[in-house]
């Protein structure tokens, strides 16, 4: 049984973590640390120099951007500028005037901005390195790292403006995230007991963020995003293929939220631990087969919840951004909720999660694009049949791979290899994506 106080924390945990965002949220906080610089000088920018860690670029370079028809980094950097709202934090693309856009188009034109990656030792993952300088000459300086909205220093003409700034956002934006307490280290049995006797008023909110993602995969059906999966899946060739089954919807719904929200879609998800398609990817192909099973309210209450702790979790030792796939991440959370929903025991699950983690341990992440929706269907497709494999008894052992008969161990050994031991594959990752885009002219 979990204690008063851990039900707390956790709690506390899961409303940081799951949280609005429109767009990728690599860009948005790109946008997010330009919109701080912003609002300290009064005049235009005249110049934007922006640092980004190998993992941000790589993550920023090729996504699209809510409501602009554009790609990329220059024109989230332009939005920041132009909008200078950091109040709205990582919800700040979710809109602008058709004015403010082209505003900031024309300032993608004029050569004032300048990216480049954030190199040397102990530079965290996820860093974010903005100097502005206005018309005028004054200098705006911001920096976000280890969270999308961690701002940690902030300054005009070399005087500090952290605390003025941090008290603002906190009155307007109710953010508590920079002085909040130590979050809770979490463990298996905490994620499964929690999800399973937190007070249900207490987790409702995680329902309501599964249906506010099941609204983005709606409105990708209803109009064509990226390689738009989700409508080939439900399309005439694709059900004469795949059928209409519980896992075709599953795959429908997941992929179609992510192919919208990589191609620039309109529209705001619930993410998790700073990904909106792990926020997608954990929830949807649960609320999506609970409903298929006719769970009541309680039952898929609790399964969301215990997919979406069971990613902060993992991502809490894997850290924000690796070379790791989110998509691994959150399909290992839907396997294990899944499993829940098909009547298993905490066992069952057990066993699910080390077939996860026996299989797809290795997809990269390359990059935020359109092609995510296709990594997201490999997770879910591989939760269900992990799941399954489970549920008849047939579970990957310690003497296969990196799994571990400890699950907390083999959770580790699965955030070991992702931090630490895919890093030279990651900056290969971007040097190939950085080479190609000069080959190509860009």
């Amino acid at each position: 049984m979990l204690t008063p106080n851990e039900i707390r924390q956790i709690t506390a945990l899961m409303r940081r973590e799951v949280v609005p965002a429109t767009g990728c949220t690599e860009p948005a906080a790109v946008a997010l640390a330009v919109a701080y610089a912003a609002s300290l000088v009064d005049s235009a920018p005249k110049s934007i120099e922006v640092l980004l860690s190998a993992n941000m670029l790589k993550n920023a370079m090729g996504v699209g951007i809510p409501g602009t028809g554009t790609f990329g980094i220059p024109i989230a950097i332009a939005l920041g500028a132009i909008l200078a709202q950091p109040e709205k934090q990582l919800e700040l693309l979710d809109s602008f005037t058709e004015e403010e856009l082209q505003r900031a188009k024309a300032l993608t034109k004029t050569e004032c901005i300048e990216v480049g990656l954030k190199e040397g030792d102990g530079i965290d993952r996820l860093h974010i390195e903005v100097r502005l300088t206005d018309t005028e000459g004054h200098v705006a300086r911001s920096v976000i790292k280890a969270t999308h909205t961690g701002l940690t220093e902030l300054s005009l003409d070399g005087v500090d403006r952290m605390g003025l700034r941090q008290e603002a956002v906190a009155q307007e934006a109710c953010t508590e995230e920079t002085t909040e307490e130590e979050p809770i280290a979490l463990t298996f049995d905490l994620v499964y007991g929690y999800a399973l006797e937190a007070p249900l008023e207490e987790i409702s909110f995680i329902y309501e963020a599964a249906l506010q993602n099941k609204h983005a995969s709606e409105y990708s059906l209803a109009h064509n995003y990226g390689h738009s999966l989700g409508k080939l899946l439900n399309s005439d060739l694709g059900q004469r293929y795949f059928g209409n089954t519980p896992l075709t919807r599953m795959l429908a719904y997941t992929s179609s939220a992510c192919d919208a929200r990589m191609d620039g879609a309109p529209i705001t998800v619930m993410s998790n631990s700073g990904s909106g398609n792990q926020g997608i990817s954990s929830m949807l192909p649960v609320l999506t087969f609970a409903e298929e099973q006719g769970a009541d309210l309680e039952q898929t209450t609790r399964a969301i919840m215990m997919s979406s702790l069971l990613v902060v979790y993992i991502k809490q030792l894997l850290g924000r951004l690796s070379c790791l796939c989110g998509m691994v991440v959150s399909g290992i959370g839907s396997a294990c909720a899944v499993t829940y929903l098909m009547g298993g025991t905490k066992e069952q699950s057990i066993g699910a999660v080390k077939n996860m983690i026996g299989n797809v341990s290795g997809m990269i992440c390359d990059g935020a694009k359109p092609s995510c929706s296709l990594k997201a269907s490999t997770g879910v497709g591989s939760a269900m049949i992990s799941a399954m494999l489970s549920m008849q008894g047939h579970v990957v052992t310690a003497t296969e791979g990196i799994v571990d008969d400890d699950i907390d161990i083999c959770i580790r050994n699965l955030a070991d290899l992702g931090r630490d031991g895919m890093a030279e594959t990651d900056l290969k990752v971007l040097k190939i994506m950085t080479s190609k885009k000069k080959h190509a002219g860009a």
